[in-house]
């Protein structure tokens, strides 16, 4: 797996810039078979099961000499890891497993050791609410995906002015002239359009003066993708970036896989990605969020209840960016999604730096 990560993949084209925190078996880790030499972006994890024994915390010191970081994967304390812990520089604690009594006495009895606290599997806003306020350094997990529900919530003034102006870019029945003027209406949106379209990222040959010109030369519906997009980022200000890249990288993803499927609209494809975290975004259930949109039948629903080809192909989206293997057992074309996830990644860390 880490020959192919660094070799045939990629390592930076699957984590970009940050930390790949592998599973290790106790082969690599007591010295018997080699490790690659990125040791600024590995993390060695030794697994919950191993037996610190003398060989284990041998193999261990000497790599931690060697300059590879070492993190404890689903740590319950006992005695015998001390050992471990004065060579470790992570430790990840499974939330998900520790009642909250449990997890505070972990939190304080590792804040003793020179060691960053990694939370996994944080599934709620609460739980990561929970652990910032423990002190965690890093956190795992899907929480920023799912909205913090508040009845009665509305969108703020602003946020609801770009969820319309959103709403009236994907009316289907928009002319060009009309999208123009939409655009138009919005000079922050304009501007940025056009800077985009003009950067290198885009590697147009020609200069596009205006709107119309890139209505003319891209399509309505390529101008409509990216303006919608970028509204998308101005919604994303008060979150996580990652909740924004995992919505890029979901409409990418879609838009690659739509893109194969006879008579479909790879466009329409790509605004159901970004549009499936538009709940987490606002903090507001899906369905409220639907009712502003005036999207098609087949798009709503897809979102909604993951009905039709789209919709299908969104959810296995879902399963796939989760690692939920089993869910994709009937998945007929495992290499298609590969391609397309791993594509989608590198697509969206680079228009994430340039935006």
């Amino acid at each position: 797996m880490i020959i192919s990560a660094l070799m045939d993949i990629g390592l930076e084209n699957i984590v970009g810039n940050k930390l790949a925190f592998i599973n290790m078996a106790r082969s690599f880790l007591v010295g018997e078979l080699p490790l690659p030499l990125m040791k600024e972006q590995i993390v060695l994890e030794v697994l919950e099961n191993e037996v610190p024994d003398e060989q284990l915390i041998s193999g261990l010191e000497n790599l931690a000499h060697s300059g590879y970081p070492v993190a404890l994967n689903d740590f319950i304390y006992t005695s015998k890891f001390n050992r471990l812990l004065e060579i470790a520089q992570y430790v990840k604690l499974d939330v998900s497993i520790l009642s909250s009594t449990d997890l505070e006495t972990h939190v304080a009895l590792l804040r003793k050791h020179n060691v960053k606290l990694l939370a996994e599997r944080v599934e709620s806003q609460e739980t990561f609410e929970q652990c910032k306020e423990l002190g965690f350094d890093y956190f795992q997990g899907f929480f920023f995906c799912k909205p913090q529900v508040v009845i009665g919530k509305r969108v703020e003034g602003d946020r609801m002015i770009v969820l319309k102006l959103i709403s009236e870019l994907q009316n289907p029945s928009v002319s060009m002239d009309e999208l123009e003027n939409l655009i138009g209406r919005d000079a922050t949106l304009a501007y940025h359009l056009l800077r985009y379209m003009n950067s290198a990222f885009y590697a147009l040959r020609i200069k596009i003066e205006s709107i119309k010109h890139a209505l003319s030369l891209l399509g309505t519906d390529e101008v409509r993708k990216w303006a919608s997009l970028m509204l998308m980022l101005r919604l994303s200000n008060q979150k996580p970036k990652e909740l924004m890249l995992t919505g890029m990288m979901r409409a990418k993803m879609a838009e690659i896989l739509g893109s194969s499927v006879a008579n479909a609209n790879a466009d329409q494809y790509f605004s159901v990605g970004l549009f499936s975290v538009l709940d987490a975004l606002l903090d507001m259930s899906l369905q409220e969020v639907l009712d502003t949109l005036p999207l098609t039948e087949e798009m709503s629903s897809a979102l909604s209840s993951h009905s039709g080809t789209m919709g299908e192909v969104l959810r296995n989206i879902k399963y796939y960016e989760q690692g939920d293997w089993d869910e994709l057992m009937t998945l007929i074309d495992h290499s298609a999604y590969q391609k397309a996830y791993l594509q989608a990644i590198k697509w969206a860390s680079e228009l994430g730096g340039n935006i």
